[in-house]
């Protein structure tokens, strides 16, 4: 017999099984020793009250034994098959390459970047030098800019497709199972780029190919059709199916679509400041105590106000994580943050940012780089602000409120370092006031959160793309486009990993019909 229930620990039992088997006896009235086994389907940290309690969903097995799942995933050979281009090989596009073998079709991915070794060092020279390479940094590259950017699953897309398929395809790569089963699941960016790897060498087994420094500079397109693509290099490549999954940071290739007359449009984001506390002030807020014990894991915070009628909210939280200088050019400056798989540095940070409306933004309202352009603007006056090298322009919490310059910075994990500058000089007006009356409000919800050991770096501003690329809601075919599969964050249809990696799967399905 087989039963699924909710059972209640507290911390340092969560996973003792012999622990957990004897609170599932008790719940269900029965001897310990009549349950062969237990299996956890999901779990959870409750913190609401004073108590800081585990809750878990599980099932328990009674007189018969659990057989463990196994997470092998056997793909045909797809060698010789018909051909469908990915342009990107970020999750939108790693996932539509598997969803394309699967059935039948070969994928040919085509990424602007390097694999994840070589990509490695243009991150060092990052942070160490402040040299953008344009082709390979946070944002471009395998694995795009989830591999370098924490890799949290968590999603609320549970309508657009099977998330739990997902979640296996990447512990049968390597992940651990805890993130079938945890609330917030999170790989960590020390392990995402194994993973990344392995699910490359699936496609290459198969029979798929993955081309790297091949960037996309023309859509081939007779009569309304797609025909392939045409490279910087000037090699051409057919197919009759293309899917478009660059990525929210390839300006060039939005530039690209409008220059060939591709409909595109304008389309909101949020725009504001990566903000860091000491792990250990969240930790107290949260937890309800001096010091967080060693089985806890530094724990997260989601906080959102209305501020004259507009957004304001925490974005991208990242536990126990490091602030990255996300640029893709050489003279802005864009942050974001992510976090190792144990979240043990001493920082926690987090996007908090104001949406944007077209209408905040001046110039033509028909163009649709529109946004694009005000998105670029904000962030070559950050990089003017922090004079040069990537470094960051920064203000302590309570001085930004109150309007005064910080007369020094915390530490902090920004590693091309930061300088005090007062951010109403970046952000525009009505950005920057509704970010000082936000923060106070948010002091309420969450006691020590507003504070001066908490530090604002500027800007947050690739919180997702500018401009959208329309498409069909039956076929999700480009309306002026036969073939063009616009997909993922880059298109305006995703918002994470793992929404990012049911897009693309679910283009892949698309694309298989023509």
């Amino acid at each position: 017999m087989i039963k699924e229930i909710e059972i209640v620990c507290p911390p340092g039992q969560q996973e003792d099984e012999a622990a957990l088997i004897k609170i599932a006896a008790s719940s269900l009235n029965i001897s310990p020793q009549k349950i062969s086994d237990l299996k956890i389907l999901k779990r959870s940290i409750d913190a609401r009250s004073r108590k800081v309690l585990y809750r878990m969903q599980v099932q328990v097995f009674m007189d018969e034994a659990y057989q463990p799942e196994t997470f092998v995933i056997n793909y045909p050979n797809v060698k010789k098959a018909k051909p469908v281009i990915i342009i990107g090989a970020g999750p939108a596009g790693l996932f539509a390459a598997l969803q394309c073998i699967e059935l039948g079709f070969k994928p040919i991915i085509l990424e602007r970047g390097k694999d994840v070794k070589q990509r490695r060092r243009d991150l060092a020279n990052i942070n160490k030098q402040g040299l953008v390479n344009p082709e390979s940094n946070y944002c471009f590259g395998e694995g795009g800019a989830g591999t370098y950017s924490d890799g949290k699953l968590y999603t609320r897309s549970t309508k657009r497709g099977d998330v739990n398929a997902v979640l296996k395809t990447f512990v049968a790569h390597g992940a651990t199972e805890d993130i079938l089963i945890d609330a917030r699941p999170h790989i960590g960016t020390n392990k995402l780029p194994q993973i990344i790897t392995s699910i490359k060498e699936s496609i290459l087994n198969a029979g798929g190919e993955v081309v790297f420094d091949a960037k996309v500079t023309a859509l081939l397109i007779d009569f309304g059709k797609i025909k392939g693509v045409q490279l910087a290099n000037g090699e051409k490549i057919e197919a009759n199916a293309v899917i478009l999954a660059t990525g929210h940071s390839a300006r060039d290739v939005f530039e690209m679509l409008h220059h060939q007359n591709i409909l595109i449009e304008a389309k909101p984001f949020a725009l504001g400041v990566r903000i860091e506390h000491p792990q250990e002030i969240i930790d107290r807020a949260q937890y309800h105590c001096e010091h967080r014990g060693p089985d806890l894991p530094p724990s997260y915070y989601n906080l959102v106000e209305q501020v004259d009628s507009r957004g304001v909210f925490s974005f991208c939280m990242c536990p126990g994580g490091i602030i990255a200088p996300c640029a893709t050019e050489a003279d802005e400056i864009v942050v974001n943050g992510w976090s190792p798989s144990k979240r043990n540095n001493p920082f926690a940070n987090s996007g908090t940012v104001v949406q944007i409306n077209s209408e905040d933004v001046n110039g033509d309202i028909n163009d649709p780089l529109r946004m694009l352009r005000f998105q670029q603007e904000i962030e070559k006056l950050a990089f003017k602000a922090g004079g040069g090298n990537l470094v960051a322009p920064g203000q302590r919490m309570v001085d930004f409120v109150e309007n005064r310059l910080s007369i020094n910075l915390p530490e902090n994990s920004y590693l091309p370092g930061t300088k005090s500058t007062e951010l109403k000089e970046i952000l525009p007006g009505w950005i920057n006031e509704r970010l000082r009356k936000a923060l106070p409000l948010f002091g309420k919800k969450m006691k020590g959160y507003y504070t001066n050991e908490a530090l604002l770096v500027g800007v947050e501003s690739r919180t997702s793309s500018p401009v959208k690329v329309p498409r069909d809601k039956e076929t999700l075919q480009h309306p002026q486009v036969s073939g063009l599969f616009p997909c993922g964050e880059g298109a305006g249809y995703a918002g994470g990993i793992i929404s990012a990696a049911i897009d693309g799967i679910n283009c892949a399905i698309a694309a298989s019909k023509i």
